[in-house]
């Protein structure tokens, strides 16, 4: 891929349900190797664009492209998508998740898979139903991560873990994403994320107010980027 593509471009993407707008002309390139924040309040439009990108939803007007190809079929290879719900079935243990995704997904890494579970103290011949909420957090964000994929799509990947684990868990995600890919976490934790992000992007109302670097707006602001996100969509 030439260096001066974009990893992902969405071209005034416009996105309704019904009559409430939930996208707006939303204009974006997001580069290689980058970590970034997808951050806004309730209602913004994260998920939507999250959706959008992973071809779950079809644009009302606009267009995205991801490594320069339309989002399609051809796509789904290239992006890996780790959504905000559980939607993993109960009966099966790690192992056998696995096993799973490896025959689903050709890119996928089940080395690096039983590294993780290892690191994160999980046991690959549990079922899902019989973890805590927290960790089938754990082992959903450990599938996702496992794939060598260009895009990585995490919605509320840190929710539903306690305080302690998150830093355990952002360092997961630091250290096992492809040098060439790009990662987008979208959160309300924007505190927790901070220190790991690259860029941010501020949504309201489903309009992008802000994209810029992490450290950009720190120094624009005089403050951390969660105090800017707290003045900016103050209520």
């Amino acid at each position: 891929m030439p260096e001066e593509m974009a990893v992902m471009e969405c071209r005034g993407v416009t996105k309704y349900y019904g009559r409430r707008c939930a996208l707006e002309d939303v204009n974006l390139n997001l580069e290689s190797g980058k970590i970034v924040g997808l951050l806004g309040p309730n209602g913004s439009g994260k998920t939507t664009l999250i959706k959008l990108l992973n071809g779950l939803l079809v644009p009302y007007a606009g267009e995205l492209f991801i490594c320069g190809e339309p989002v399609g079929q051809k796509t789904k290879s290239l992006v890996s998508y780790l959504p905000d719900a559980d939607y993993l079935p109960n009966w099966m243990d790690l192992h056998q998740l696995v096993s799973l995704f490896a025959g689903f997904f050709r890119d996928f890494d089940e080395n690096r898979a039983a590294a993780m579970f290892s690191n994160l103290g999980l046991d690959p011949r549990q079922q899902l139903k019989t973890l805590s909420k927290g960790n089938r957090e754990k082992v959903q964000l450990v599938l996702a991560m496992s794939r060598r994929a260009r895009l990585y799509l995490l919605d509320e990947p840190i929710g539903g873990v306690d305080p302690a684990a998150r830093d355990y868990i952002l360092r997961t995600i630091i250290q096992n994403y492809e040098p060439d890919a790009t990662v987008v976490i979208s959160t309300h934790l924007i505190a927790d994320v901070e220190s790991v992000l690259d860029d941010v992007i501020f949504l309201r109302q489903g309009h992008v107010v802000l994209h810029k670097p992490s450290d950009q707006v720190r120094e624009e602001y005089g403050k951390s980027v969660d105090a800017v996100f707290r003045e900016v969509f103050a209520c």
